[in-house]
């Protein structure tokens, strides 16, 4: 690695430790980095979204944040789940949060719903072993348009109207229900940058752990394994092929670029709202668009 290359490096390594910190300042539970921490790695924390969401006590005896679910079919698509929970009965509970349109296909909780399922029967097994599952989408926005708080997705007999009660449930949460409730509440809370805004004190603590005291390394570290790596290698590789020839103001370009391009990565991943982001880069939130466009990002749609 070149001389000039490491001075980019170092230089933008300090300049993006600041925007890191700066964006975790910002994030709200929308944020799925920050959520998977709070809940994932927290039974009490998630024992309180499901009592919220499914409107009853669940005892929860494992729950992971992050949990990556590998397909077994060479070449098929692995996910993430945002949290993974299991409960004393054995079912299986998935909880997502989406800010935009990107990746929220009403199929996509079809196949999340598939890939626990294929986990829960042994070999041999009886097929009315298997346990229940739960997939919850928190979006940011109105999913459906209705104003509800809550869309429940089972399926059912056409010819009779009846459940078939084959024992999967989609549930799709209204981020933007704002109702004298617990659900309006909680929803509320997930929309709070600071812990002491945030009314629940269990959420507000566990936030506060993460964002003000010994968690927000874990915290910088999540967001830092996602999002640095694009300025990172954008910078090393402006570097390597432009640095000799256009000296100290194209490095310094190449910086600025690095660290735009983690913030469109972000946002295009639906890991940063676009309002935020185009803060951060200190222009208007047109101008933010246009460069991104102009950069290849694409746009997030709004739910």
């Amino acid at each position: 690695m070149s001389g000039e290359t490491k001075e980019v490096l170092g230089s933008n390594y300090v300049q993006n430790d600041v925007i890191i910190n700066r964006l975790i300042d910002k994030m709200t539970l929308f944020d799925d980095n920050l959520m998977s921490l709070v809940f994932g790695q927290n039974i009490e924390t998630t024992e309180l979204l499901l009592r919220v969401i499914m409107e009853r006590d669940i005892k929860v005896i494992d729950v992971r944040g992050q949990d990556e679910l590998k397909n077994p079919v060479i070449g098929g698509r692995c996910i993430t789940l945002d949290v993974h929970a299991i409960d004393v009965n054995g079912r299986h509970i998935d909880i997502e949060v989406q800010i935009n349109a990107e990746g929220s296909h009403v199929r996509r909780a079809r196949y999340h719903s598939s890939m626990m399922d294929a986990r829960m029967l042994q070999e041999g097994q009886e097929f009315k072993k298997i346990k229940d599952s739960y997939v919850i989408f928190i979006y940011d926005h109105d999913k459906f348009r209705k104003g509800l708080p809550f869309y429940h997705i089972q399926r059912r007999v056409d010819e009779t109207g009846e459940v078939f009660g084959d024992g999967s449930h989609i549930t799709y949460v209204n981020g933007r229900y704002e109702g004298n409730d617990d659900i309006g509440r909680m929803m509320k809370d997930f929309h709070q940058c600071r812990p002491e805004q945030i009314e629940s004190e269990t959420l507000s603590k566990a936030v506060a752990y993460y964002k003000e005291k010994e968690g927000r390394g874990a915290m910088s570290e999540a967001v830092r394994q996602y999002a640095m790596e694009y300025a990172k290698e954008y910078a090393k590789e402006y570097a390597k092929e432009y640095a000799k020839e256009y000296g100290e103001e194209q490095k310094e370009e190449g910086i600025l670029q690095g660290k735009n391009n983690m913030l469109y990565s972000l946002v295009s991943k639906g890991r940063l709202k676009i309002d935020v982001a185009a803060e951060e880069a200190n222009v208007s939130l047109g101008e933010f668009e246009k460069s991104m466009e102009e950069a290849g990002y694409k746009i997030p749609e709004l739910v």
